[in-house]
C-alpha cells in the first residue's frame, strides 16, 4: 500500500516530465563535450554519465514494466549507467565512470531523446495513471532533480579543479549583498514533546515517513547560518592546527590531507579567493561559509563552546521559526548558485546550504523499505552518514521541505554544505 504523501496528482505529471528533464539539459548546456566526460575523484561522475543515468531510471523502472513492446534502446546501457540497484543487474563500478569515453556525449543525448519521446506517449494515453505509476513517475522526477542539484556539485569540482580555473558561466546574476552579522543571536527553543517526519500531502521519501514524537531539552539554535568571516576567524585563530577542537576521525583527516580551509579557497597576494561557478573572486565575510564538511563545522562549533543541533532539534525549530519556505530563499531558481549574505528576516533555514546535524543517519520508526529494486534508494545507506537538513543554492525550490533527511559520508566537502550552532539551555 502506497502512503498518500507519495502520490501526486495526474494532472501535472506531463508537464512536470517535460519541465524536470529539460532542466537537466539546459544545466548541461554551458559544457563543453570535455567537460562531460572527466571524473577527478570517486565522488565526482561525469556530467554524461548522470545525463544516462537518471535516463536509464525511467526506461529501467517505468517503461520496461508499463509501456508493452518497449524495445530499450542499447542492450549495454543498463551496465554502464545503473548506479547502486542490484537488483537491476550488474554495472560498471563507481570509480570508473571516467573511463567511459563511449558513448559520445551527441550518443547520450540522443538516449534522452528516445526515452522521452516514449514516456511522452505513454503520458498521452495515460491521463489519469494508477496510484503505483504515478508513484514511480514521481520518484523518477525527484530523483532527477536530486541529480541535477549534484551535478552542480561535479562541474564545480571538475571546474574548480582544472588549473585555468574556467568559469561555468559569465557574472550576469547580481550578487545580493547584505552587512556581515555583529553578533551571534539565538533562537530559543523550550523542553517538550515535538512531532518529527512527513504527515499529510505532498510528495516526501521514505525516510521522511514514520512521523514520531521526541522529547527535547531546552537549547537554542543560531538565528542564521555561520558566515565566510566568522569561519575566517577560526582559522587566523588557529582551528586547524589544535588537535583540541577535532573529532579524533577529523584529526587524522586533517592531516591526512593537510588540510586549512574550506575546499575552493585559495590564497591570493595575502587574501583569500573561492572558487564559484562565475570563477574565481575575492571573498565575501558576510556570505554562509559553504563546502565544508562534518569535522570541520564540529571543530568550529567546540572551538566556540558549542555544538551542531540534532536533526530534530533543527526540524522542530524551523517549524516554529520558518513555518513557511521564503519566497526570497536562494535555492536554484534565484540563479546565484551560490550561497548570499543573509537577508533582512531570513533564518537562512532553507536554501544558501546543507546544513549539518549531529545526528547520524538512521531509520525513523516503524520503517520499512519496500522490497522491489527501488527499495535500494534509501535504506541501504542508513550507516556512516550523518544527516543534513534545509537544501541549498543547488536545490530545485520545489524540492525540499522541513522534513527532508539529505545524507552524506563526514568527511565531504564538494557539496554546498555549511552549518548553524546550537546550546543547550535558554539564554
Amino acid at each position: 500500500m502506497l502512503p498518500s504523501a507519495l502520490i501526486s496528482p495526474p494532472a501535472t505529471l506531463a508537464a512536470r516530465y517535460r519541465q524536470v528533464r529539460s532542466a537537466t539539459e539546459a544545466l548541461c548546456a554551458p559544457l563543453r563535450p570535455e567537460d562531460c566526460v572527466v571524473q577527478p575523484v570517486v565522488d565526482v561522475s561525469p556530467p554524461k554519465w548522470h545525463m544516462g543515468h537518471v535516463t536509464w531510471f525511467f526506461e529501467q523502472f517505468f517503461l520496461k514494466d508499463y509501456l508493452p513492446g518497449y524495445q530499450i534502446f542499447h542492450p549495454k546501457y543498463a551496465y554502464l549507467f545503473n548506479s547502486y540497484y542490484e537488483g537491476a543487474g550488474e554495472r560498471v563500478q563507481r570509480a570508473y565512470r571516467g573511463n567511459m569515453t563511449r558513448p559520445s556525449v551527441q550518443e547520450v543525448l540522443e538516449y534522452r531523446q528516445y526515452v522521452d519521446a516514449h514516456m511522452a506517449r505513454w503520458l498521452e494515453a495515460h491521463p489519469d495513471p494508477a496510484p503505483r505509476a504515478r508513484y514511480i513517475l514521481e520518484i523518477g522526477l525527484q530523483h532527477e532533480e536530486q541529480h541535477q542539484e549534484l551535478l552542480h556539485y561535479d562541474i564545480k569540482y571538475i571546474l574548480g579543479h582544472n588549473p585555468l580555473f574556467p568559469a561555468y558561466r559569465e557574472a550576469e546574476q547580481p550578487r545580493l549583498s547584505g552587512p556581515a552579522p555583529a553578533e551571534m543571536t539565538f533562537l530559543e527553543m523550550e523542553a517538550g514533546i515535538y512531532e518529527i517526519g512527513h504527515a499529510g500531502e505532498g510528495f516526501c521519501f521514505d525516510n521522511e515517513l514514520g512521523r514520531h514524537r521526541v522529547f527535547l531539552e531546552p537549547y537554542r539554535v543560531l538565528d542564521r547560518l555561520v558566515t565566510a568571516g566568522e569561519y575566517r576567524e577560526f582559522m587566523e585563530a588557529g582551528g586547524y592546527r589544535d588537535y583540541r577542537f577535532w573529532l579524533e576521525e577529523g584529526w587524522k583527516w586533517v592531516n591526512m590531507v593537510q588540510a586549512d580551509a574550506p575546499k575552493y579557497w585559495f590564497p591570493v597576494e595575502g587574501e583569500w579567493q573561492i572558487f564559484t561557478l562565475e570563477g574565481l573572486r575575492p571573498l565575501n565575510p558576510a556570505e554562509p561559509v559553504t563546502h565544508v564538511n562534518y569535522y570541520e563545522t564540529q571543530a568550529f562549533a567546540r572551538w566556540k563552546g558549542m555544538r551542531l543541533p540534532t536533526e530534530f532539534e533543527w526540524e522542530a525549530a524551523c517549524r516554529r521559526y520558518a513555518p513557511e519556505i521564503p519566497a526570497a530563499a536562494n535555492f536554484t531558481d534565484l540563479g546565484a548558485l551560490h550561497p548570499i549574505p543573509r537577508q533582512s528576516g531570513d533564518h537562512q533555514f532553507f536554501g544558501d546550504v546543507w546544513e549539518w546535524t549531529q545526528s547520524a543517519y538512521l531509520p525513523y520508526p516503524r520503517y520499512h523499505a519496500e522490497d522491489s529494486a527501488l527499495g535500494e534508494y534509501n535504506g541501504k545507506f542508513m550507516v556512516g552518514q550523518m544527516v543534513l537538513r534545509g537544501g541549498s543554492c543547488a536545490t530545485p525550490r520545489g524540492h525540499i521541505r522541513a522534513t527532508y533527511r539529505n545524507f552524506f559520508h563526514p568527511h565531504l566537502q564538494w557539496l554546498f554544505s555549511g552549518f548553524r550552532l546550537a546550546a543547550d539551555g535558554l539564554a
